[in-house]
């Protein structure tokens, strides 16, 4: 008979942030412990899904979780009761499944428990009905985890042989990457077109040098030669009763003009006209308060009012929602899960905010009854809550001394959010002016009519809370009549052109991602860091550009895998998914279906794919060496311009985003080795500076973001400690990211590495005359590391045999991917142009 359980109900969930605030709910018969995320999960050194074997994954224990994970068994065996209290979405219950598969714990031992908001209520609530694992969920999250694995460990390859090595794809990156791409082609071809308007500012009374004064305002509040700005120019307007209008129609027909002669026809039939007011149309209009925060939204406002990234944004989502210790209170979790597509409230929220205005800010600003928000996510989880504070009473002012100043700016942004979607509308008042004249145009007298709108404030209703106020650009129109007289201030035309597509910002990606159904609300952050990461897209100003390297991926992966690239096809894949988890729809068939397709694809692009560097496109430019028409290429630091002879000539220039040959930037540094000016210098890990004498003197530098030079890493410093494997030389002492390490001095010779916790040990050990010892072997068990013995005594455990068996695998590829490089070596055009395409040599 089994010995029973004599511990504490075991409580596991993700965080330590999460597990002190949960802890605090429950009795002394409970211990929470953080699991830190993930404790297994598919290893990064092999693809690890048996295709063959209806998809079946290999999962391993994270290195960095053995410790947490032997610390949990022990725990698990002791204890009544394991619950498993991950967050309540796909990734929260695959890791509640890992874990109770890695623990090896009975199903009549372990439950469930899910709740929205670390709170007393949610806690009690979620441990007062527990339940089984939802094996649907587990599988929606594993066929996409499998399904990334397969596009991810099977094209990327074929990228490192096309393109260049360390590239990586993604089935949703990729196409996130093709958006910015499109949008960067899309910006390139457009043509502007040219068009003027006519527009005219009127005011109410015939004021003597009123134009007069109004110019003077213009160039004295001119700022960046931008003039004055739009809530000046209202206020200057409202102050000497005048209003801006433009001009709509002429003799009935909206007025267009596509060049100046146009225009001036106009312009000049109207000018020293008198004008009269024709019609006033004033109606009263109501603005809604905008629905509750979900995760894309969020992290829309949030790039747009704050200014922080998606990745940041959810950080700080993250530790409000996991607890802050507030003062006099604890730990206190602020705000609901914040991974969400659902805009829905509960009744007990609705009641609590309610509560709320009414008792804040009166009657008049709560309405008869709660707003509902509909969702444009057919697939949101209804189910799920918005996102919201806990409890509302604990306002923002409240909790600020608690708070960093970026957690409590994006708390701030969530009450008001709340708080203001259950309030009344605002009531404006919205008025529409015309004002005519006539003039004779093309031989006729036409009417020519300029139209103004004003808006005026009413009753703010949820804009007192919100946030949001009155625009400048709402103009306060002066007391007008009907068929009374305006005089003009000004009157001007103005040529202007069509703009191109704005680049894509943040907030707008993840507004496209999220209409195109291309990922879910919780991996917008990932997708937009991972594209910047990989280098296929840059953050310039705020705004996305497409990287040279973005382009040529893209254009590769959407001529061999349309589907893949498909931004119908991603969205058909994520409802499959969605359907998994929602329709019992059978997880192995999805991937199957997939596959098929997706492997024919990929062995004929691994046949027809020409290699990057193999292709060349036409320029404007001519070789200045031979005359001969230059081309673009591309290199291992992106596109540059080259002879279109080459390798008869070598001439080659690098050239900007545009196309253009870039010209060297000078800086007010020095050579220190020759005295002449350095140059800034772009590499494909960033840029340097570089000596203008290049290639005489090829002295560099490192700077930082704002083009400081860096200070020279410090010289390796000697340990007195001899080395080991060469025992020639003698380690030193050198400077990495990670910190202090010891390497042998005949680097690269002689590659051994010893970690510098070793130092007083090893100088210890030579003192003795015990180091250097005679064989490696006898090194490796001073050092901590396994020798061939240790490793043969360790085979008896099943995990070593697994083990064992998976590197036999391992090696047995490895030996097949050498004999296929062998036998294809230097065989195609592409091999040779990845070798000689590198001899270029671009100057800077």
């Amino acid at each position: 008979m089994a010995k029973a359980a004599t511990g504490k109900n075991l409580v596991i969930v993700e965080s330590p942030a999460k597990a002190k605030t949960i802890n605090k709910y429950l009795g002394n018969n409970f211990k929470v412990i953080a699991s830190m995320g993930h404790v297994r999960d598919l290893p990064n050194n092999d693809m690890a899904v048996d295709i063959e074997n209806n998809f079946s994954p290999t999962y391993e224990t994270i290195p960095t979780r053995k410790k947490i994970l032997s610390e949990l068994k022990k725990l698990a065996k002791e204890a009544p009761m394991v619950y498993l209290a991950s967050d309540l979405d796909r990734e929260g219950e695959a890791i509640a499944w890992h874990l109770s598969e890695a623990l090896g714990i009975k199903s009549d031992r372990f439950c469930r428990v899910v709740f929205n908001a670390i709170t007393k209520s949610a806690i009690e609530q979620a441990f007062a009905n527990p339940h089984s694992l939802d094996m649907d969920k587990v599988n929606a999250q594993q066929a996409r985890r499998i399904l990334d694995r397969i596009v991810g460990y099977q094209i990327s390859p074929l990228l490192w042989k096309k393109v260049a090595r360390g590239l990586s794809a993604g089935r949703v990156q990729s196409v996130a990457v093709k958006l910015v791409v499109q949008r960067e082609k899309e910006i390139k071809a457009f043509v502007p077109e040219e068009y003027w308007k006519i527009d005219g500012i009127f005011c109410n009374k015939n004021t003597p040098n009123l134009p007069e004064k109004y110019k003077e305002f213009v160039n004295a509040n001119t700022e960046n030669d931008k003039g004055p700005t739009i809530k000046q120019r209202g206020e200057w307007l409202y102050d000497h009763s005048c209003l801006e209008t433009h001009l709509v129609s002429v003799g009935g027909n909206p007025f267009k003009a596509g060049n100046q002669a146009e225009a001036d026809k106009v312009y000049n039939a109207i000018t020293n006209n008198e004008f009269s007011v024709c019609s006033i149309d004033t109606r009263s209009s109501n603005s809604r308060p905008q629905a509750p925060f979900i995760t894309s939204t969020l992290q829309q406002q949030s790039a747009n009012k704050l200014g922080y990234s998606a990745k940041n944004t959810m950080r700080l989502a993250q530790e409000l929602y996991e607890g802050i210790d507030i003062s006099g209170l604890g730990s206190i979790g602020l705000i609901t899960y914040m991974r969400t597509d659902s805009t829905n409230i509960s009744n007990e929220a609705l009641g609590m905010v309610r509560d709320f205005i009414s008792s804040n800010y009166g009657e008049k600003y709560l309405p008869a009854k709660a707003n509902y928000y509909g969702s444009s996510n057919k697939a949101a989880q209804e189910a799920h809550e918005a996102i919201r504070p806990t409890d509302v009473s604990i306002t923002p002012e409240n909790v600020k001394n608690d708070l960093t100043p970026q957690q409590y700016k994006l708390y701030d942004l969530i009450w008001k959010r709340f708080v203001s979607c259950q309030m009344t509308p605002a009531i404006w008042d919205v008025t529409t002016v015309n004002i005519e004249t006539k003039g004779q145009i093309d031989g006729q007298e036409q009417s020519v009519l300029f139209r103004a709108n004003g808006r005026k404030l009413v009753f703010d209703g949820f804009m007192l809370v919100s946030g949001i106020t009155v625009s400048g650009s709402d103009q306060i129109l002066p007391d007008l009549s009907v068929g009374g007289k305006v005089w003009p201030v000004t009157i001007d035309h103005t040529q202007h052109f069509t703009s191109p597509p704005a680049r894509y910002t943040e907030a707008s990606l993840i507004k496209m991602l999220e209409a195109e159904g291309i990922g879910r609300p919780s991996t917008y952050a990932s997708i937009i860091s991972t594209i910047q990461d990989r280098g296929y897209v840059e953050q310039l100003d705020k705004k996305f550009f497409a990287t040279d390297l973005g382009i040529v991926v893209t254009e590769k992966l959407n001529e061999h895998f349309t589907q893949i690239m498909d931004v119908a096809f991603t969205r058909f894949m994520e409802g499959q998914l969605d359907k998994i988890e929602e329709q019992h729809l059978d997880w192995v068939n999805v991937l199957r279906e997939f596959y098929g397709p997706f492997k024919e694809n990929l062995d004929r692009a691994h046949e027809e794919m020409v290699h990057a560097r193999a292709e060349t496109q036409p320029s404007d430019y001519m070789c200045p060496e031979c005359g001969k028409p230059m081309v673009y290429r591309f290199g291992k630091n992106g596109r540059f311009l080259s002879c279109g002879d080459y390798p008869t000539c070598k001439y080659a220039a690098p050239c900007d985003r545009d196309g253009k040959i870039a010209q060297p930037e000078e800086t007010q540094h020095s050579c220190p080795n020759c005295g002449k000016s350095m140059i800034l210098r772009k590499a494909r890990f960033g840029t340097f500076l570089g000596c203008s004498g290049y290639p005489e003197c090829k002295t560099t530098q490192k700077v930082d973001k704002d083009g400081n030079v860096q200070p020279p890493k410090a010289p390796a410093r000697p340990s007195g400690i001899k080395c080991h494997k060469c025992k020639d030389g003698e380690l030193v002492i050198r400077d990495s990211k990670r910190g202090e390490f010891m390497g042998c001095n005949k680097f690269p010779k002689c590659r051994s590495i010893i970690s510098i916790k070793m130092l007083d040990e090893l100088t210890a050990l030579q003192a003795e005359g015990k180091w250097p010892p005679a064989t490696l072997e006898e090194a490796d068990v001073i050092l901590g590391r396994k020798t061939k013995k240790t490793a043969t005594d360790e085979q008896d455990s099943e995990d070593t045999k697994t083990t064992k068996k998976n590197v036999a695998k391992k090696t047995v590829k490895k030996v097949a991917k050498k004999v296929a490089k062998k036998t294809t070596k230097k065989k195609t055009a592409d091999d040779e142009a990845e070798v000689t395409v590198d001899d270029v040599d671009v100057p800077f």
